[in-house]
C-alpha cells in the first residue's frame, strides 16, 4: 500500500498573513516523515471567485476554476486545514474553497493547525461542523498558535518548540485515519 498523500492547505488569503508562515512550518516539519507525502497548497494559486457553480454534490462543475480544484483535492487522502479564526470562524476564503466540492472530501481524513487571539480554537470548533457534514474525519489533535505566545510582535511567527511535539502526534493521527479511511473509498466504489 502506497503512503498517503496529505494536502496543508493555507485557509487565509489576506495579504500579509501570518498563515503563510504557519503552514510553511507545519509543511518543514511534516515533509520529515516517511510514512506520508506532504503537498503544500496555497488558496490564493487557486483563484476561486465566490461559490458559482450548481451541482457540487454530483460533480457536475461548469468552470475550469472548480475542475482544476477538485482534481487537485481529489488526488488526496487527508488535509491539514491550517486556519486563522475571523469572528470566532474560517475564513470566508476557506469556507469558500470547502463548498465549492463534495464528494472530493467524503471519507478522508482532516487536522488543524490554528492561529489567533484564542489559538484560533473557535474557528476550529465551527469548522469540525462543517467536516462532519463533508463525511470527513477529523483527528482529536489540533495544534494551536497565539499571537500573544507565538508571533513576535503579532506577525513575526516564533513558535516554542513544545508545538513540535504537539503537530508529531496530530500527524501520527491523521497518516492512521487518512490510511484506514482509503479503505472505505475502495468498498463504496464496488
Amino acid at each position: 500500500m502506497t503512503s498517503p498523500k496529505i494536502a496543508i492547505i493555507m485557509g487565509s488569503t489576506r495579504p500579509g498573513r501570518n498563515g503563510e508562515a504557519v503552514a510553511k512550518w507545519v509543511y518543514d516539519h511534516a515533509s520529515k516523515r516517511a510514512d506520508a507525502s506532504f503537498e503544500l497548497l496555497d488558496l490564493h494559486d487557486y483563484h476561486l471567485p465566490l461559490f458559482d457553480e450548481g451541482l457540487p454534490a454530483f460533480r457536475q462543475y461548469q468552470h475550469d476554476h472548480t475542475r482544476t480544484w477538485s482534481e487537485k483535492i481529489d488526488g488526496f487522502d487527508g488535509y491539514v486545514f491550517v486556519t486563522p479564526e475571523y469572528n470566532h470562524g474560517v475564513p470566508g476564503a476557506l469556507k469558500n474553497a470547502i463548498d465549492y466540492l463534495y464528494q472530493e472530501w467524503n471519507n478522508k481524513a482532516a487536522a488543524f493547525v490554528s492561529y489567533g487571539h484564542e489559538g484560533g480554537a473557535r474557528a476550529v470548533e465551527h469548522f469540525r461542523a462543517t467536516m462532519v457534514e463533508l463525511q470527513i474525519a477529523t483527528v482529536r489533535g489540533q495544534v494551536m498558535f497565539r499571537f500573544e505566545t507565538d508571533f513576535e510582535n503579532w506577525t513575526n511567527f516564533r513558535p516554542s518548540s513544545r508545538h513540535e511535539e504537539a503537530l508529531a502526534g496530530q500527524l501520527d493521527q491523521l497518516v492512521t485515519w487518512s490510511r484506514a479511511l482509503r479503505t472505505v473509498r475502495d468498498q463504496s466504489v464496488q
